[in-house]
């Protein structure tokens, strides 16, 4: 999602992949938020108004790369050069489409507004599809080096943070899919958008009928990888390396003695969307240890994702159920501290990969294997983390401090910034 790959007329790629992480047009993102058509073009796209987005990128090329701008024939994502290597289409996902902040997510066309704001036309751009967009008859150099036959059907699918949901079983109104990887988000299905322009929650397509809304952090796992490798001195990390660090946070009370870490070692997407502030460790004292710090770093994501969740439900259903995967499932310890702090049930579903799973039941789906998801929903390979309350109830107060945080740092956080960028 988000990527960005300049080509030429025949699918030449004319400079590196923009990845969703770039954020060099930050400032490109500010002027829209707070112009008259900031919030507009947030409610038709369904994308928040942030570097992340191929609208942002793209308005950056033509200010800073004229000539690239100018001799690009297609802007397109990574998925959609794999498809082009396919069948020498230009064809796009709608749900990849909903993520670039160039998409009519009430129309399934492209946004004439943001066209005309980025400088380019429906040209420049593939041609939107369903996600259940199938083709065979692929280049006939790929049929020995992919091992099929030419009658092998091809389906173009959705966006990884879509399918995510699908794969871990979250298709009811009253749970949400947490997916904690580098980064980490939290998704609920709904039939439609769930708006709020403050914290800009993302409305991205799973197919025509069905939205998922929520909000991404870009601070989940790669936080434990930079205090593993940074602080305790760990060049090269193996599971024994994570298992040992969450045994030892185990020693620590909940609410880390106190201690209170904002996790925006890469700036924050929701909800602040702020790509310049930065990470924070609030109330050190002396008292405080190593292992200390180290149980405050897995408190600030949950806390993080938290804010997103509470952000979600303002707008929403009640969340009574968060189905979390990805590859930090396996850690017990931070399973618990999520649902106490979220006072959340946490249900684990052991995937290998929720994305890759929902494709698949896509695929089924698209071919009539089944007819409805939740036929999948299997509970026999899912364990289920409940709350302790009391914990619960002293982590609201460690929250609210929390919350409080960014907006009375905010400042000097973009003062720092200035001072070295």
């Amino acid at each position: 999602m988000h990527s960005l790959i300049p080509v030429d007329i025949n699918g030449t790629p004319l400079a590196n992949m923009i990845t969703w992480a770039d954020a060099r047009s930050a400032d490109i993102a500010e002027r829209i938020r707070v112009s008259s058509s900031g919030e507009d073009i947030y409610r038709k796209t369904g994308t928040p108004v942030h570097p992340m987005s191929p609208l942002c990128k793209i308005i950056w090329l033509r200010e800073n790369d004229e000539d690239l701008f100018n001799k690009t024939y297609k802007f397109i994502s990574i998925k959609e050069l794999i498809w082009f290597r396919l069948f020498n289409e230009f064809k796009i996902d709608i749900s990849i489409a909903s993520a670039t902040g160039l998409f009519d997510i009430e129309t399934n066309q492209w946004y004439k507004k943001s066209l005309q704001l980025a400088g380019i036309n429906h040209e420049n751009l593939s041609i939107p599809v369903s996600t259940r967009y199938t083709r065979s008859n692929c280049n006939a150099s790929l049929l020995s080096l992919l091992n099929i036959t030419a009658d092998v059907s091809f389906i173009i699918g959705a966006s990884d943070g879509c399918l995510a949901n699908v794969g871990s079983f979250t298709m009811n109104k009253n749970e949400a899919a947490v997916t904690i990887g580098t980064s980490a988000a939290v998704r609920m299905m709904s039939k439609t958008p769930v708006y709020n322009y403050d914290a800009m929650t993302f409305n991205y397509k799973l197919d025509e009928d069905t939205f998922i809304c929520g909000g991404a952090i870009n601070n989940g796992g790669n936080v434990v990888q930079w205090f593993l490798k940074n602080f305790l001195d760990k060049k090269t990390l193996t599971t024994e390396d994570y298992e040992r660090f969450f045994q030892v946070i185990e020693k620590v009370n909940p609410g880390a003695d106190g201690l209170i870490f904002l996790p925006y070692l890469n700036g924050e997407r929701a909800p602040h969307w702020d790509a310049k502030s930065c990470g924070t460790f609030f109330g050190v004292r002396t008292h405080h240890s190593q292992i200390t710090f180290s149980r405050a770093i897995i408190e600030g994501v949950c806390y993080a994702l938290n804010d997103v969740l509470k952000t979600i439900e303002a707008n929403g259903d009640n969340i009574i159920q968060l189905n979390v995967s990805g590859g930090f499932v396996a850690s017990k310890t931070w399973m618990q501290i999520l649902a106490d702090i979220t006072g959340k049930r946490i249900c684990i579903v052991h995937t290998n990969d929720a994305s890759a799973i929902g494709a698949a039941y896509l695929g089924l789906k698209t071919m009539k294997f089944i007819k409805d998801y939740n036929v999948l929903s299997s509970k026999t390979n899912m364990e289920f983390i409940e709350p302790d309350s009391s914990n619960h109830k002293m982590y609201n107060n460690y929250f609210k401090i929390f919350q409080g945080l960014y907006h009375s740092l905010k400042d000097s956080m973009h003062a720092l910034h200035s001072l070295n960028h």
